[in-house]
């Protein structure tokens, strides 16, 4: 195994899953807003699941995005 190509390889995938991750997000909450879903919301909760299966990694992380 090479350190450096292990990580170099998991520095692009967290960079394509960020970038990826923040369109979604705020694609979302522009279409909820336009739609009145979020009146009178001060935040919205979200959940990020990373799996690798090989490594039996499940590792969950949740938290609160704030809108005003």
């Amino acid at each position: 195994m090479n350190e450096d190509t292990l990580n170099m390889e998991t520095r692009k995938f967290l960079k394509k899953v960020g970038i990826t991750s923040q369109r979604e997000i705020e694609h979302a909450v522009l279409k909820a807003d336009e739609g009145g879903q979020l009146a009178g919301k001060k935040g919205i909760r979200v959940k990020m699941t990373l799996e690798a299966p090989e490594l039996g990694i499940r590792h969950c992380i949740e938290e609160t995005i704030a809108l005003e």
